[in-house]
């Protein structure tokens, strides 16, 4: 019986071992035969989206995909703008077809749903890369792009013009970004002597920091140029001229599948159109002012704050305010000015939009009569205000209709949002849905689920209401001054 069973435990002992060898084998080809299976899953999509120009044409509409940015795409007062928005707009238009955004979060996401056939091109700049042209086609302009240091002028401040000249100079950086990495490797190429100083809080943007360079709360940053040269046009005190990395070429992408798309895109690029919309854009974007128009307090001479109280006067009544608050209002957006035209289209004393002044059915040319755009003003104003029916306070109503004056109402509504899912109110300006306003310029807040309407600009929006709020107040202590001193 023991023998029996010696002999049993050996066999069963040969055959475990036989099967612990004959394993790997197996397992090899599992594998083989799910990536061969893979493959060709992945090749029967790609069939499945060779959708090229003619099918676009055919279906009279195309897809584009892109970041929400500040240099890139966003809605601004709730119309859609961005530098590489208006490029692939005007290619669509050249083509006759229906131009639809859809927005992801990274540039990994953006290649991914070309990829899947959710996009049919990338209208954002992708670095040139040789594994990617195995991927997709590369085509549109070619932009050349790099680093560059920010830093202040005036004041006697000297403006650097050589890296080497940053050894021994502070320069603030967020960590783990590129520009971190750059920073870090000139330091080395240089043998040490920058003072780089990661900047820990975790709600600071590029932009901010080059906000801090300007105002002098920090020496240096750095930036991508193209971000660099659109806040110079806001911030007439920094130079963006020295570089500090080496030429990166990127340019849109289209799939292997679509090279009829990639060449119309090409001929439209270097042709007299694309080349038109390209100096506009680059105009619009990276040259002309954003400043906002000097806010001091404006004198009151013989008790009239403008030639145009007494429209004030009349058209204010239909909101309920006092008509000093009109008035203030309209000096943020103009300074008094029938004729003035932002970089972005708002024109008139009251900073009407196009698609504003369209959908109210108001001629664009009708905006500089100051009768017309204070009366159109004052019906956007309402309008607002009745897209809050919960606050029921009259402060915050003022603010928030102020906001989306300023912003568009859907980045006020993804603001409170935010402040509800962070556990704040979202009836409060101040200090609640004013924080999140601010916070909208940030990616891990305009990417974040419950918004729907992207990337904002918040201080913008932020230091509006507060200077609107404050001048109005100053009117007011002026005319009743005025008024008691005969």
């Amino acid at each position: 019986m023991n023998l029996f069973l010696k002999i049993k435990n050996r066999r069963s002992r040969k055959l475990f071992y036989f099967l612990c060898r004959l394993l790997p084998v197996i397992l090899c080809c599992i594998f083989l035969l799910s990536g061969c299976y893979s493959k060709q899953k992945k090749k029967e999509v790609k069939e499945q989206i060779a959708i090229d120009l003619p099918e676009l044409i055919a279906k009279g509409e195309i897809t584009a995909v892109t970041l929400y940015s500040s240099t890139s795409y966003f809605l601004y007062r709730m119309e859609p703008m961005g530098y590489e928005y208006d490029l692939i707009k005007d290619f669509a238009r050249e083509h006759g077809l229906k131009l639809n955004i859809k927005t992801v979060e990274n540039l990994t996401r953006l290649v991914e749903t070309l990829d899947a056939g959710e996009a049919d091109v990338v209208a954002f700049p992708i670095p040139v890369s040789n594994r990617l042209k195995n991927e997709v086609i590369y085509c549109g302009r070619e932009e050349l792009t790099n680093q560059v240091l920010v830093q202040r002028i005036g004041n006697n401040q000297q403006t650097l013009t050589d890296v080497t000249e940053l050894i021994g100079k502070d320069v603030y950086i967020i960590p783990g970004t590129p520009y971190h990495e750059r920073l870090e490797n000139l330091n080395k190429e240089l043998g040490g002597g920058i003072n780089i100083h990661p900047i820990g809080r975790d709600t600071v943007t590029t932009e901010d920091l080059i906000e801090m360079v300007s105002t002098g709360e920090i020496p240096y940053t750095i930036s991508d140029d193209k971000t660099a040269r659109l806040n110079k046009t806001y911030y007439w005190n920094i130079d963006v001229n020295l570089n500090i990395s080496f030429l990166q070429r990127s340019s849109w992408v289209v799939r292997k599948s679509s090279p009829r798309l990639a060449e119309a895109i090409n001929t439209w690029s270097e042709g007299i159109e694309g080349e038109h919309t390209y100096l506009a854009a680059t105009k619009r974007y990276f040259e002309l002012s954003k400043k906002i128009l000097e806010v001091s307090m404006p004198e009151i001479k013989h008790g009239n704050i403008s030639p145009y109280d007494d429209l004030f006067k009349k058209h204010s009544r239909s909101l309920g305010w006092d008509w000093e608050l009109l008035a203030s209002l309209s000096y943020q957006e103009s300074h008094f000015k029938n004729h003035l035209v932002s970089w972005a289209g708002a024109l008139g004393i009251m900073g009407i939009m196009p698609g504003t002044a369209r959908n109210l059915g108001v001629a664009l040319d009708d905006l500089t009569n100051p009768e017309i755009s204070i009366r159109t003003g004052t019906e956007v104003l309402r309008r607002f205000r009745n897209g809050f029916p919960n606050i029921t306070d009259s402060t915050q109503l003022v603010k928030f209709t102020l906001a989306a004056y300023n912003a568009g109402i859907g980045h006020i509504y993804d603001a409170q949002r935010l402040a509800e899912k962070y556990g704040k109110d979202p009836h409060i300006w101040d200090d609640h849905v004013a924080e999140f306003i601010l916070l909208k310029r940030e990616p891990e807040y305009y990417n974040d689920p419950v918004v729907k309407h992207g990337y904002l600009r918040g201080t913008e929006t932020y230091n509006y209401v507060r200077e609107i709020l404050g001048r109005y107040e100053y009117y007011q202590k002026q005319l009743e001054n005025i008024k008691r001193n005969g």
